[in-house]
C-alpha cells in the first residue's frame, strides 16, 4: 500500500508504548463485530490488563452487540486521539486492536478479576456491570495495528508469557 510503513511483529518499545498510551489516555473506543456477512461497530467503555494482552468490556446481554458476538467471536476495537487535535488530522493517532472475545461466567474467578480492572477504569459503571442482564467480555488480543501521521501503519503484536 502507498506510503504504509508496516513490520511484522513487534517494531519496537515505542508502538508499544504509543498504543499504551492511547488505551490508558482514552476510555472509551469502538467495538467492531461481524455477523451474517455484515460488520456493526458500538461503543464501548474498556479496561485491559498491565500487558495489553486483554482488554474487558461490558454490554447488556439484550443488545445486537451480545447476538453477535455470541455468532462471531472475532472482534476489532478502534481507540485513537482524534478528539484532541481538532483540524491537525496529521497528529491523530489510533490503534485498532483485534482479537477473539469471549464471555465471561458470571461471578467466576475470572469474571471477578476482569470486574476489578474495568472498575478501577469506570467505577460510574458498577450498578451495569453488576446487573445479571449484563455481560463482561474478555478479548484475547491477537495483534494491534497502530496508525500515524496518516498513513504510517506499524502492526504490533503483544509479548506472549514463555
Amino acid at each position: 500500500m502507498l506510503g504504509m510503513s508496516q513490520f511484522s511483529g513487534d517494531p519496537g518499545s515505542w508502538v508499544e508504548a504509543d498504543i499504551r498510551r492511547l488505551v490508558e489516555d482514552r476510555p472509551f473506543g469502538v467495538l467492531s463485530t461481524q455477523a451474517e456477512s455484515q460488520p456493526y461497530a458500538s461503543l464501548i467503555a474498556f479496561a485491559f490488563t498491565p500487558d495489553l494482552r486483554v482488554f474487558f468490556f461490558a454490554t447488556p446481554k439484550a443488545t445486537r452487540k451480545f447476538r453477535l458476538l455470541s455468532q462471531c467471536s472475532r472482534v476489532a476495537l478502534l481507540v485513537d486521539d482524534r478528539c484532541l487535535h481538532p483540524g491537525q488530522f496529521m497528529e491523530v493517532q489510533g490503534v485498532t486492536i483485534t482479537g477473539r472475545a469471549r464471555q465471561l461466567s458470571p461471578k467466576g474467578r475470572e469474571w471477578r478479576s476482569a470486574r476489578t480492572l474495568f472498575l478501577d477504569r469506570h467505577s460510574q459503571l458498577r450498578d451495569f456491570v453488576d446487573s445479571p442482564s449484563t455481560a463482561l467480555f474478555h478479548v484475547d488480543v491477537v495483534r494491534g495495528f497502530h496508525v500515524s501521521r496518516f498513513q504510517q501503519v506499524f502492526e504490533w503484536t503483544p509479548a506472549r508469557s514463555k
